[in-house]
């Protein structure tokens, strides 16, 4: 049982890592992206976009690597579902995290060709805006997959009530709220309802600190270990 009370405490951590790594990376690159000139703000501020590639890129292999510690436990419950969260919070959102990065950092060394062309840098404005508005539709795109990954979380954690069902009824109602704000970007409206991210970012905390502290439901955890895997 010391077993799974060490892997209530990883992936709690991993969870916290994970979202502060999401925030600080957009606290330090909040403004580069915004203006006509983000390209100039890119290529005097490189350290600023560096600092939030490397924290994208950690939030990412910290998600990444929760789902493998649970899949044990879950897949008791029902495979399938287990299964399909591995998948869509590990390697799915994980490579949509490393495409980011990797887009963050040649736009990076976009910028300083720019730069550099003076005042024959027209075109490469142009194709810096194409990139700009290709990263705000894959931003929704990534969300969409985070919080498919997200529910089946949250519903394999209802069902095998390894913490309380309050708490993963939270995760799943605030899920929906969180995608909402993607679904309207990438449906074109210009609509700011980014304090529907709150409801999970404050639930995954709650549950990060419940899993550190408390670890799973003992009883239910019994339960589990003992019955058969459904699909």
């Amino acid at each position: 049982m010391k077993t799974y009370k060490t892997t209530a405490v990883i992936v709690g951590i991993l969870y916290i890592i994970g979202t502060l790594s999401g925030i600080l990376s957009v606290a330090v690159t909040r403004d580069l992206f915004a203006g006509e000139d983000f390209l100039t703000k890119i290529a005097e501020n490189q350290s600023q976009l560096n600092l939030g590639a490397l924290m994208i890129l950690i939030m990412g292999l910290s998600l990444a690597a929760m789902p493998v510690f649970l899949y044990p436990l879950f897949k008791r419950k029902n495979q399938a579902l287990a299964l399909g969260m591995v998948v869509f919070r590990g390697p799915l959102e994980g490579s949509t995290y490393i495409l980011v990065v990797v887009g963050w950092l040649w736009l990076g060394v976009f910028s300083k060709e720019f730069q550099a062309a003076g005042a024959e840098s027209v075109p490469l404005q142009v194709v810096g805006n194409v990139f700009l508005q290709t990263k705000n539709i894959v931003t929704p795109v990534l969300t969409i997959v985070f919080i498919i990954g997200a529910m089946l979380l949250y519903t394999l954690f209802y069902l095998t009530k390894l913490i309380p069902r309050w708490l993963s009824g939270w995760g799943l109602i605030a899920a929906v709220f969180y995608v909402t704000v993607d679904l309207v970007i990438l449906l074109g409206f210009n609509l700011h309802l980014d304090v529907l991210y709150i409801p999970l970012a404050v639930q995954e905390m709650v549950m990060a600190l419940w899993l550190i502290s408390k670890g799973f439901n003992q009883v239910e955890l019994d339960r589990l270990l003992t019955e058969r895997n459904s699909v």
